[in-house]
């Protein structure tokens, strides 16, 4: 099989970097655009979030099986979906401009648009998750794919931390950053969208070119680690996106240091650098599910600093912080490895290449956890009384923002780590059954 070239590695990850100009800026900002913008109560922007995700993973699994259906002789299975990567990014524009009208009509405004988003978005990250296994079957290789990918999410999420958050200081016209955040990524993530889908080749051919539901479903119902590694999935993101989702109120709420939010993108570009080089040469050593649990384990210890950090000693929250963007910079590159070696998995145990449902599951399972992590904060926001536009939030607010930010993600990485025991699939046992299916193909 050809090695993978450098352009083709560089344009995988920057497929992440358009799909993080939708997914980052939600994560990020949409629920302080709800509270703080549109002036949608906590409660109700943390329903809209949890229900939307919710539906977000259905139609990640709807994805999935019409991936699975799909097949050009030119173009492959994936890629041609990335050609329609501006559909979301436009819908994004529409998300981030809630018209100022009665509640009930803002809230249905915002279900439509972000659903629609939902829809959209599943229909292109997808079939870009799916090329991992479509053009690598080696480990290193992957990993390598999954070092890309993460440092294009990292490229956006760097931006939106550097740049876009200091706008959002008191006294900003908050909407108007909004407005130009949106359209600038429209315009450039589509064009990064049409670079992946053009410059990544797909050298792994499925064994059948259009699956069956039946086929589909008898490869998930035999494949084991996939199920796990969903599970663990799960909890992890839920753990990691209250972080995310509460990170702008902890630093201004309760550290009183908004102006921290640089050095934490400052040090999420230097983490996920480093980490995307190193990763490889811990994988090759222990194995991808060894660093799975030794990154999640650092997560786990973030979240216990950022719950106990005092406010006179805001670098040791910051230190918190740092060590959940590590858990997450180094769980996060090898998760989309150890999908790939799923795929090669329920392949060994039917005969059947099933590739977009094993990606669409797992996009599922992060889904639905970004979303449990949105209503997470935006429920503890709401238990602690949290008050839009005030100069300090009551004692029960930073409470729950801590919580939110630390003592829950730091308790479910842990869980996390906890179901990795049954994965099974070790990298070893992973290189035998790909040797077997290549002698078998022969």
């Amino acid at each position: 099989m050809k090695k993978l070239s450098r352009l083709s590695v560089f344009a995988y990850g920057a497929g992440d970097a358009a799909n993080s100009m939708i997914i980052s800026t939600g994560n990020m900002f949409l629920l302080v655009y709800y509270t703080d913008v549109a002036g949608i109560g906590a409660a109700a922007a943390g329903t809209l979030l949890l229900l939307l995700r919710v539906f977000n993973a259905f139609t990640d699994i709807a994805a999935g099986r019409i991936v699975d259906r799909v097949h050009s002789r030119r173009w492959g299975k994936f890629r041609p979906f990335l050609m329609f990567g501006f559909i979301p990014l436009l819908l994004s524009v529409a998300v981030f401009h809630v018209p100022d009208v009665e509640p009930s009509l803002k809230l249905l405004y915002a279900y439509c648009t972000y659903g629609l988003v939902c829809v959209a978005y599943s229909m292109v990250n997808v079939p870009y998750g799916c090329l991992v296994g479509a053009m690598t079957q080696d480990a290193r290789q992957r990993a390598r794919l999954g070092g890309a990918r993460t440092l294009g999410g990292l490229s956006v999420g760097a931006t939106l931390g550097f740049f876009i958050a200091p706008l959002l200081g008191a006294g900003q016209d908050m909407q108007q950053v909004f407005t130009w955040l949106t359209i600038t990524f429209a315009v450039v993530g589509s064009a990064l969208y049409a670079f992946t889908g053009a410059a990544c080749a797909e050298q792994v051919p499925g064994s059948v070119p259009r699956i069956t539901l039946s086929q589909s479903m008898a490869a998930l119902k035999a494949n084991s680690p996939l199920v796990v590694l969903c599970v663990s999935s799960v909890l992890f993101v839920t753990g990691t996106s209250a972080t995310g989702a509460s990170q702008f109120y902890y630093l201004r709420d309760v550290l009183s240091r908004v102006d921290l939010f640089p050095l934490m993108a400052a040090a999420q570009v230097a983490i996920t650098l480093t980490l995307a080089v190193l990763i490889p040469r811990p994988v090759a050593r222990w194995g991808k599910r060894a660093v799975y649990c030794a990154g999640a384990g650092l997560g786990a210890v973030g979240g216990l600093l950022v719950f106990l950090a005092p406010v006179e000693a805001p670098l040791l929250g910051v230190a918190g912080l740092v060590l959940g963007l590590l858990a997450s910079a180094s769980v996060s590159i090898v998760t989309w490895a150890l999908i790939a070696d799923t795929v090669e998995y329920g392949e060994w145990k039917t005969g059947v290449r099933v590739q977009g449902i094993n990606y669409a599951l797992l996009a599922a399972t992060r889904k639905l956890g970004m979303g449990f992590g949105a209503g997470v904060v935006a429920f503890s926001l709401a238990w602690g009384g949290y008050a839009s536009g005030v100069a300090e939030q009551p004692q029960s607010a930073t409470l729950a923002i801590r919580a939110a930010a630390g003592l829950l993600p730091g308790v479910l990485v842990l869980a996390a780590v906890g179901i990795m025991y049954w994965y099974r699939l070790t990298d070893r046992k992973h290189a035998e059954l790909v040797a077997s299916l290549s002698r078998d193909a022969t």
